[in-house]
């Protein structure tokens, strides 16, 4: 009765507001504000509005922001046919009247010459947010104008050559960059970030893992960065290491909030996993570590010097590697969990776990010493349904710190 009367009580407000505002008060509405409202559709549902009549038949020319995303190259491939995508983007970018804000590219393989004249256009409409995924089997060669882009704040690239010009100036704008790319031989990223004074979301994954492209030394320089992504595999020397060098990364950048590491190709050298953080670092509050082989000893004491390290963590991802076939090895000693510092944990998530006793360890660590902790999602890839009771009664055995702490316990 109550839902009743309030949907009555907002016909009789509709009703007498009509009275006052024009019939069509959307297309009265400013410009401002229809292009944004059509930002919001999908560009083939913006283009449509054209048919709605005649005021709107090019109010999509307004676009600021364009996605050309799988969803979009699905549609034309239904409707257009799979071969006419680079003619539509073309007509729809050159029908465009005002600046482009933003241009997502991802499906079909870009063709150089193509994307040249498209990244000119850009250029000259001040894009700011920008992303390039190529699906083509080799990497996409990058036009120049791309690095003459200055107003960009974003910019994600994948499956493209990396290689900027000698006159390239830098990105003053740039916040965030994702490079899944195949970097140019000797290049001196150094120079690239100093020339991205406000960077502060970095994500580097070579496609090529067996060339080693970035040194600690130069992320390091990167003075505002909050957020890092990172293979270490493309670290230099990463192939073999030890946590020290990972802690002298994370020591380098004292505004870092979030750390992403992943594992894959990268063996930890026997003696270096035990060295510890020099610095308390507060701002870092979350932590992913992915492709992580947890029975191998020397990367679960790795995990758990990293998390000791840092001491204000509120979110923790780990993620085991897929492909891992290692054999189950011999945990850490038991934790004193009297005298070990406490943490500062919310929310903790674990991914393709095999119910390990290495695995069991931390789990039991992370549970004992979180006295905040108000969730541990764990995704295992159990064989059968025997398995999994078996760990879920492990789990319900484990001392919790926190009174509020649940665990989820899934099987995929």
């Amino acid at each position: 009765m109550f839902i009743i009367n309030i949907c009555l009580f907002v016909r009789i407000i509709i009703m007498e507001l009509s009275h006052f505002a024009p019939q069509d008060f959307i297309s009265h509405m400013p410009d401002h504000v229809i292009t944004n409202i059509l930002d919001l559709l999908p560009l083939q549902d913006a283009v449509r509005t054209s048919i709605l009549s005649k005021s709107w038949r090019f109010k999509w020319t307004m676009l600021s922001q364009l996605i050309f995303d799988v969803d979009f190259f699905e549609y034309l491939s239904k409707t257009q046919g799979e071969n006419n995508h680079v003619r539509i983007i073309s007509r729809i970018l050159h029908q465009l009247r005002g600046s482009i804000t933003k241009f997502f590219l991802d499906g079909g393989m870009l063709d150089a010459n193509h994307i040249n004249r498209w990244i000119l256009f850009l250029s000259r409409k001040g894009i700011k947010d920008l992303t390039l995924i190529n699906w083509g089997p080799t990497p996409l060669n990058l036009p120049t104008h791309l690095f003459f882009c200055v107003e960009l704040k974003h910019l994600k690239l994948s499956n493209c050559y990396f290689n900027p010009p000698p006159t390239f100036h830098g990105f003053p704008n740039l916040l965030s960059l994702e490079l899944c790319v195949d970097f140019e031989e000797n290049i001196q990223l150094s120079e690239f970030f100093a020339r991205c004074a406000l960077l502060e979301n970095l994500t580097i994954d070579n496609l090529f893992e067996h060339v080693k492209v970035v040194q600690v030394t130069e992320i390091a320089k990167i003075e505002n960065l909050k957020i890092l992504s990172l293979e270490l595999c493309d670290l230099d020397n990463m192939s073999i290491t030890s946590s020290g060098t990972i802690f002298e990364l994370v020591g380098s950048l004292p505004k870092l909030q979030e750390l992403h590491l992943g594992f894959h190709y990268c063996t930890l050298r026997e003696g270096g996993a035990k060295k510890t953080c020099p610095t308390v670092f507060p701002c870092l509050k979350a932590l992913k570590l992915s492709c992580i082989c947890l029975d191998n000893g020397m990367k679960l004491s790795c995990a758990f010097e990293l998390i000791r390290s840092f001491p204000n963590l509120q979110i923790l991802e780990i993620a085991r590697e897929l492909d891992d076939i290692s054999t189950s090895a011999i945990c850490s000693p038991e934790v004193d969990y009297n005298t070990t510092t406490l943490l500062h944990l919310r929310s903790v998530m674990f991914e393709c776990l095999k119910g390990s006793e290495n695995e069991l360890c931390l789990i039991k660590y992370l549970l004992a010493c979180s006295p905040f902790l108000k969730k541990i999602v764990i995704r295992c890839s159990f064989i059968g349904s025997d398995e999994k009771f078996m760990f879920a009664k492990k789990l319900l055995m484990l001392h919790r710190a926190s009174p509020v702490a649940e665990i989820d316990l899934f099987r995929f």
